[in-house]
Order: structure tokens, then C-alpha cells, then sequence
């Protein structure tokens, strides 16, 4: 590895951002041993750090030193409270700090993607690259199997030689999980198919990026990051922040010559013979962009930045799922997270135990192991399509969000569609406490079982802009959420729905009938003003934010071409989820591998 003082001041490619792309596409580029690349990457290289590489310490980074630690602007839509924002500020990036669920998208998400004209950038385009960025291992002996309900897995979409490590770490055998997947089997609604197919719904135990053998967390850093550091052709200097790309204006048009970055406190250039490539993430890389000159030519202004290009969709389109839940009281005997959350010595220390001398236990498992992709259950015939679209008919679209809304209402309307994910986590998470920590702070000292709900394609979006041109301001930003009201409403459909999973036959047994649950609010949550109440009260995000540099045609706020190549510039790219067009459906990791792992070959010319 490159330290600051001994890295090489030029390279063709310089990458600001070593995170979950940056990292992918910094690998893939110099497999060609005569293709040299500098990555800049504000946080360190935590690669032995036991938060990030156990798997069920993720929510301890959260707010840490390896999170930029933003936040939202007060939001109108839920009643004025601010939302943290978490971004991995690491080696790695996100991919280092989450909670590790591999969730696909579905076939019409990215096929969405080209109908707002971006060429190449469909299903049949990307599906093979979400292939190529994994390795799925399923679980070995037949009675795990069963017990998650694993019988989808279609060898056609599985990945079989990438470097992202993913299995299904729920092999301690919860009674819960099974109760997941026969629920789903009894309300008709488990899995249509293997999720990578893009033509699923319904209720499955879900992957995650743990490495089946040794029991850590599979990420960027790990997967491309550690290999490709072995290469003298990679160099990473880590502590740098980006301060500006630096532009060289000529007949032939705007040339990104290099990078102006403060590493260690010392100012330092890094130039690029070939490329600068933007992989910030979805916060950063617009916020560089503003910095240097690159974005609405009022707010350059208004901040006094000379302008390079004005290109007023930087920082727009910004999309995000919110989330929610409710935490309900388990029956005696049931096991949980809630000990381990609560750091209970003797279940740190058994915890602790089985990781370190069988790799097996809780700590071996993340976020969650149970999902489903779910339209509105009373949505879901054929006279609930017919309420639906009166609902949605309530609520038309401003002229220039026309497009936007008619493609995400063709989605949610297609009966085997969804319009949110259902999860289910093994603890209390208290989320309206909005601290720190994913779960809160005032545990109760009971055990419980999370069932939730996320939003799968919100009309809402937002953005996010510079508040000055000090490097240190923490950008504005602000997702608008529920600014559309349809979120709202089929939000707060789905949260009561939450009610009916844990009152199912299957899963009943594991809840006690008059047990305790995380919020007074939340006991009202069958009648729908009392849904919407708890929405407004509870949700936060759930970590997907994408969209702000999007790959569109330039007349429709577009930020890049469909090469990835900034509009206006002959050679600056982003590859990260700055450039999504449209949010797909559930978590977008697995996208933002695929997009990157695509991005390489398109820079290869390949």
C-alpha cells in the first residue's frame, strides 16, 4: 500500500473515493499491470478492525468515526425531524459499515433505467455483471436448507466465481426463520423465484455478504481492495480528502487534469493522465462536483465558486427507501439478539466464544436473514388494483415529475411487483429514538422479534447541495420525504400489514398475545390514521440514498452520459450510486457492484 508520503503524484486514473465502487473499478482496471491508478480515500484502511469484519458488529460503526456522520435537513413530511444519513467513511466505503443483506433488484427496476433513454443500461446489460461482482454458497447439509426454505436458487443467475463472498449465515437454527418462510407459504405469497432472475416477490430468507468459510464480512475492501493492493500498479493513500478536480478548458472542451486533496492536513495534487473517476458516493460526489465548479450556475454563484459547467441536475433526483417497524415481545425461550444488544456479559462472552473457537453464533449474522418483496395485501387482487389506482389518481404529478411518476406507478401497478420490502430482524430496534445506534439507547429488558417494512419505489425525491464552499460544510441535505402523499399511504398499508404477519398461524406462536412492543404508538397500528401516525413518528432511512449525478439525457437533469462521462467534460466519470436513474426495489448494494463491475469494462472500452 501507498502511504501519503511515498505515492506517486500521477497515474492514468486517479479515483476519489475508495469505497464499495471505487474499489471495484480501481481492481478491474489494473488487472492490466500497465494501467497504473491512485485511489483517494478520506477514511483509513480499518481491514483488521473486528467492527467491520463481524459480522453482527455493523451497528457499531454506525455514527463512528467510519461514518461522515451527515444528516437530513428538517423534514416537513415527518413532522420536522432531522434524519442521520450514514455513509461509510472507510476503506470500503458502505460496504464496510452495513448490515450486510445481498437483495436483487427487479428486471423491470433496470429496465427502467433505459426507458428514460440511457442505451446499454438494461436488464439484459447489467444483469451479467451482478453475476460476475459474487460467489453464493448455500448451505451445505439439507436440514439448513429446509429450514430457511432455500429451494429457489437458480443456477442460470447464481454467481459462481466473483469476489464478493455471500452465503446464508442464519445456520443457527431459529424457529423464527422457518416460521418466516411458512408464513409466506401460507398467505401464498413465498417467493416466486430466485431474486437474481429480476422476476420475484414474495417471502424468502435472504443472503448476506458474510464469507461462508471464515465467517467475516465479505466487502469492497476485502474483495477488491486487499488483492489488488498486492499489485504495483495500485496505490491508496487514505486520510485525503478531496478538495477539488481540476479542470483544463482548451478548444477540444473541459479536461480533468487531476485532484487537489488535503491528506494529513497537507495539500497536496494528484494528476491524471487519462481520467479522474468519481466514486464518492451519493452525498460527496455531488458536493466535489459544486466545489469545483461543476453544477447550477445560481448556486455557484450564490456561493462564489467560478463556474466550469453549468449542469443544473447535479445534487437532483435524490432517491431513498424509508423504513419502519415494530418490535414485538417474544414468548419465554425464544432466542434474540436482545442480550448481546444490551451487552450482557454472559452473552458477550458465550457469543464471543462460539465465534472465536467455531465461527458459529450470533456474531457470525448481521442485519437480517428474513425479507419478502410485497405489494399492498389489500391491493393485490384484482378490485384492490382497481383502489389502488383510484389512491394514486388522487395525487398527480407536477408536469416536470410526469415521467418519474408514470414509470414508478407502472411498476407498483404490475401485479407480480412490489411497492415495499417486508424484513424481519432478530431484536429490538428502536428506531424512533434516531440516536446513534440502529437499535436505541433505552433497551427494555425483555426479548423481541422486529417485523418491518420498507419502501420499494417512492415517488418522493429530494436533493442535496453544497451549504458553502468551505470543504468541511456538511452539504444540505434534504430528501424530501414524503413529499408526494402516496408514500404515506401505501406506507402506512404496509405497516399495518405487519399486523396480520405476526397474527399468522405460523409465526403467532413465537409473540406473546399481550407482550410489550417498542412504541406506545405502535398498538394502534391496525387503523390506518393510526399506521400513518407511527409512520410520521418512526421511519428513518434505510441507507439506499442514490440518484444524484443521475445517468440521464442532459434535457432531463441528466449528470452522465450512458459512458458514465460527466456532460460537458471529455474525460471525468462517476461510477458510483450518484448515477442511478431510478432506485430499485430493495437494498442497492448488489447494484452499486454490478454498476461499478459494468463501469470498469466501459472505461476498458471493453
Amino acid at each position: 500500500m501507498a502511504s501519503p508520503q511515498d505515492a506517486p503524484a500521477t497515474a492514468d486514473y486517479i479515483i476519489v473515493g475508495g469505497g464499495t465502487s471505487g474499489l471495484v473499478v480501481a481492481n478491474r482496471l489494473t488487472e492490466d499491470p500497465n494501467v497504473h491508478v491512485i485511489v483517494l480515500e478520506a477514511g483509513l484502511n480499518n481491514a483488521e478492525d473486528p467492527r467491520v469484519n463481524i459480522p453482527a458488529l455493523w451497528t457499531t460503526l454506525m455514527g463512528s468515526e467510519a461514518d461522515w456522520q451527515y444528516k437530513s435537513v428538517d423534514q416537513p413530511g415527518l413532522g420536522g425531524r432531522s434524519v442521520k444519513e450514514p455513509q461509510g467513511k472507510i476503506f470500503g466505503g458502505s460496504s464496510a459499515i452495513n448490515g450486510q443483506a445481498f437483495i436483487a433488484p427487479s428486471q423491470r427496476d433496470i429496465d427502467a433505467w433505459a426507458k428514460f433513454g440511457t442505451v446499454g443500461w438494461d436488464w439484459a446489460g447489467l444483469a451479467p455483471y451482478y453475476k460476475k461482482s459474487y460467489t453464493l454458497t448455500p448451505p451445505a447439509d439439507q436440514a439448513t436448507l429446509d429450514h430457511l426454505g432455500i429451494n429457489w436458487i437458480n443456477e442460470d443467475y447464481r454467481g459462481t466465481s466473483g469476489p464478493i463472498q455471500v452465503s446464508f449465515p442464519g445456520v443457527i437454527q431459529n424457529p423464527l426463520c422457518k416460521a418466516w418462510i411458512d408464513a409466506f407459504d401460507g398467505l401464498n405469497k413465498v417467493t416466486t423465484g430466485d431474486p437474481f432472475s429480476g422476476n420475484s416477490v414474495g417471502g424468502y430468507s435472504n443472503a448476506a455478504t458474510v464469507d461462508p468459510v471464515n465467517k467475516v464480512r465479505s466487502y469492497a475492501g476485502s474483495a477488491y481492495g486487499i488483492p489488488a493492493l498486492q499489485r504495483p500498479n495500485f496505490h491508496l493513500v487514505t486520510s485525503a480528502t478531496a478538495h477539488k478536480i481540476l479542470f483544463e478548458t482548451t478548444g477540444s472542451g473541459v479536461t480533468a487534469t487531476g485532484v487537489q486533496v488535503s491528506v494529513q492536513g497537507q495539500l497536496k495534487t494528484f494528476n491524471a493522465q487519462k481520467e479522474v473517476i468519481l466514486a464518492a458516493g451519493v452525498f460527496n460526489t455531488p458536493k466535489l462536483l459544486e466545489l469545483s465548479g461543476v453544477g447550477n450556475e445560481e448556486l455557484l454563484k450564490k456561493h462564489g465558486i467560478p463556474i466550469v459547467i453549468n449542469s443544473p441536475g447535479v445534487g437532483e433526483n435524490l432517491q431513498d427507501h424509508l423504513m419502519t417497524g415494530v418490535s414485538f415481545e417474544v414468548v419465554d425461550g425464544v432466542m434474540t439478539g436482545d442480550p448481546l444488544m444490551r451487552q450482557e456479559p454472559e452473552a458477550l462472552q458465550m457469543a464471543q466464544s462460539l465465534y472465536v473457537e467455531h465461527k458459529a453464533g450470533p456474531f457470525t449474522i448481521g442485519g437480517m436473514q428474513s425479507h419478502a418483496f410485497m405489494p399492498v395485501l389489500d391491493f393485490a387482487d384484482a378490485e384492490g388494483r382497481k383502489h389502488q389506482a383510484e389512491l394514486l389518481e388522487k395525487y398527480p404529478p407536477k408536469p416536470e415529475d410526469e415521467e418519474y411518476y408514470n414509470i414508478v406507478r407502472s411498476i407498483i401497478e404490475t401485479p407480480d411487483e412490489c411497492s415495499a420490502a417486508w424484513l424481519m430482524f432478530l431484536a429490538q430496534a428502536n428506531l424512533h429514538e434516531a440516536g446513534k445506534s440502529f437499535v436505541g439507547s433505552e433497551l427494555q429488558a425483555e426479548n423481541f422479534a422486529s417485523l418491518g417494512c420498507s419502501q420499494s419505489h417512492p415517488f418522493s425525491r429530494g436533493a442535496t447541495h453544497i451549504s458553502s464552499a468551505d470543504i468541511d460544510a456538511i452539504p444540505d441535505i434534504d430528501p424530501r420525504y414524503f413529499s408526494h402523499p402516496a408514500d404515506l399511504e401505501i406506507m402506512a398499508r404496509h405497516v399495518q400489514s405487519l399486523e396480520t404477519l405476526r397474527q399468522t398461524k405460523e409465526l403467532a406462536p413465537f409473540f406473546k398475545p399481550d407482550g410489550k412492543r417498542n412504541h406506545p404508538d405502535s398498538f394502534h397500528i391496525k387503523d390506518l390514521e393510526g399506521a400513518k401516525k407511527y409512520v410520521l413518528d418512526t421511519a428513518l432511512t434505510t441507507y439506499h440514498t442514490c440518484g444524484t449525478a443521475a445517468m440521464l439525457p442532459k434535457q432531463k437533469g441528466g449528470v452522465v452520459d450512458e459512458k458514465l462521462v460527466v456532460y460537458g467534460t471529455n474525460n471525468l466519470r462517476i461510477v458510483d450510486a450518484s448515477i442511478f436513474p431510478l432506485i430499485p426495489r430493495g437494498n442497492i448494494l448488489s447494484t452499486v457492484y454490478a454498476v461499478a463491475e459494468k463501469a470498469a469494462d466501459v472505461i476498458k472500452g471493453l
